[in-house]
């Protein structure tokens, strides 16, 4: 008995260690960037900023992809609308959609002249760190569809081969630029969203593989083991990065530094690759598919054969309806999700992450120093990410994301003011590592488990939704944080604290949030959620 718990034990984990290589490439492919911002902005916008030609045709280019993208963010809204709606009142709000927003975007945007104004310049910078995560949310989006098609782990698979795609376009973009003749800029953009799609896919399909694979008992240890593969990608890239630069002219780094920096995903994307071909598809997709005998074996190899039974029972009930609406358990569970997705990124996390070296830079240190100082920010996230595992299937999900949104408004308000009134650099440092305590042992880890347990199996598909949210919301702060930080008017005013406090109020919302609508998920079998909700929809 001993011997098949341990057994059990030994292949979830490896099972969980392999799914949790997506989470490693989620951190690495989105960390990468950071190193990189200075070295791109010379590279990419300063050769056209002297160059009135060649800035007139990067907008023009820039105008068609932001478009491309657009269409895209909207033919995905659309597709969910019609899953939320009848096909008539659907098509009303699609149309309605699309008539408003279209005409904004055309008169506020596509009629732009061909000027490289500052707020464009900056506009492009941030666009071009944050191209990646247009990818996210189709990858996300499209998620549902390919985890019921083709199933998680090949769906994983697929994340991987589009990480080593976009990782060795991004470093050579003019040689693999098969974009019909437009420029590097277009290339290494197209190559990122490429990168995106992959993160996508891994960002929902990763925990969705671990918590079909896990024991309840243990589901939320190793649902956040995804979330602590992520920390732990972005700290290893930070120390790529660092390696890569330590020592190297500026000049050098402009013109090749940079490239190393992004070809070296391509070491955990082939390794996540090959892994991935020795773990088995999830008990639940396999019932999906009518192959209980396989999700059997699946089932007592990691739980026994005596719970193996019961559970393959548990899941096969849970899809006597094979597929629900999406609003079968009302609105509020799809709200909850969403909202968790969107405060997730609302509290300006991935600005820390993204531009961690522009933004010590920015408090007088210099390159090493600044390398130096955003490696001990992944180190900190690491930390706190591990005691968040340790500690979410004890203190359970909602006292944790509480604290954290206290702590992160403290720490963000804090931040600002210090800015703002100009005070010691160590103070400015010592809140934002405040803040990647909170943020990576409650909002990081924590988000992901709860988005993994609330769905009934019914509506799953209603993740992608969230999921998708979650990196809309990731894109617009990750785009709008070059144009407030380096906007002049708003520098000259509050020296770069005012985001700082647009963040911080955001904590404190998502703190309300938590406390009023957010159910304790501990313990609770995903059979168990789907009762809940239906109690909740009856009261």
């Amino acid at each position: 008995m001993n011997l098949t718990s341990q057994i059990s034990k030994s292949s979830i984990y490896l099972i969980t260690a392999v799914a949790s290589l997506g989470g490693l490439l989620f951190g690495y492919d989105t960390a990468v960037i950071s190193g990189a911002v200075g070295a791109l902005d010379d590279f990419f916008i300063n050769k056209i900023s002297n160059d009135v030609i060649a800035a007139s045709a990067a907008i023009t280019e820039f105008k068609v992809i932001i478009t491309l993208c657009t269409v895209a963010v909207i033919g995905l809204t659309a597709s969910f609308i019609l899953r939320f709606y009848k096909r008539s009142t659907a098509f009303a709000i699609i149309t309605g959609l699309v008539v408003l927003g279209g005409a904004f975007y055309y008169y506020q945007f596509l009629t732009l002249p061909p000027v490289l104004t500052e707020n464009l310049q900056n506009s492009i910078l941030g666009f071009m760190v944050s191209s990646a995560l247009v990818g996210c949310i189709i990858g996300a989006a499209a998620g549902d569809r390919i985890a019921n098609s083709i199933g998680r782990r090949n769906g994983l698979l697929l994340s991987a081969a589009l990480f080593i795609i976009s990782a060795t376009g991004s470093a050579f973009p003019e040689g693999m630029n098969i974009f019909f003749g437009s420029s590097s800029l277009t290339s290494f953009i197209v190559y990122r969203i490429i990168g995106g799609i992959g993160v996508g896919l891994a960002s929902m399909l990763a925990p969705l593989y671990i918590a079909e694979m896990a024991p309840a008992n243990i589901r939320g240890k190793l649902v956040s083991c995804n979330q602590f593969a992520i920390v732990s990608g972005m700290l290893i890239v930070y120390f790529v990065n660092y390696f890569i630069v330590k020592g190297q002219s500026t000049e050098w780094i402009n013109t090749d530094g940079w490239r190393y920096m992004f070809l070296s995903e391509n070491i955990p994307a082939t390794l996540f690759f090959l892994f991935l071909l020795f773990v088995p598809k999830t008990p639940r997709f396999q019932v999906m598919k009518g192959k209980e005998a396989e999700a059997s074996a699946v089932l007592t190899k990691l739980n026994g054969p005596e719970k193996a039974g019961s559970i393959l029972t548990e899941i096969k009930g849970s899809f006597n309806v094979k597929k629900a609406h999406w609003l079968t358990y009302g609105w509020a569970i799809v709200i909850i999700g969403i909202l968790l997705s969107v405060f997730q990124q609302f509290v300006g996390i991935n600005v820390v992450l993204y531009y961690a070296p522009e933004i010590f830079k920015g408090m007088g240190l210099g390159n090493d120093a600044s390398m130096i100082q955003t490696i001990i920010v992944g180190a900190i996230n690491m930390l706190f990410t591990v005691l968040a595992i340790f500690t979410v299937d004890n203190y359970g999900r909602k006292k944790l994301m509480l604290i954290g949104s206290i702590v992160m408004a403290i720490s963000m308000l804090g931040l600002g003011s210090a800015l703002y009134s100009q005070s010691s650099q160590t103070l400015s440092l010592l809140l934002m590592l405040l803040y990647i305590a909170a943020f990576a042992m409650s909002w990081g880890p924590i988000t992901w488990v709860l988005l993994s347990e609330i769905f009934p199996n019914k509506i799953k598909g209603v993740m992608a939704v969230a999921v998708a949210a979650q990196w809309l919301a990731n894109l617009v702060v990750s785009w709008t944080f070059p144009m407030m930080n380096n906007n002049e008017s708003l520098t000259q005013m509050f020296n770069h604290g005012f985001s700082y406090w647009i963040y911080g109020i955001m904590a404190l919302l998502s703190a309300i949030f938590i406390w009023k609508f957010v159910p304790e998920t501990k313990g609770k079998t995903l059979e168990e959620m789907e009762q809940l909700w239906l109690k909740d929809k009856t009261e």
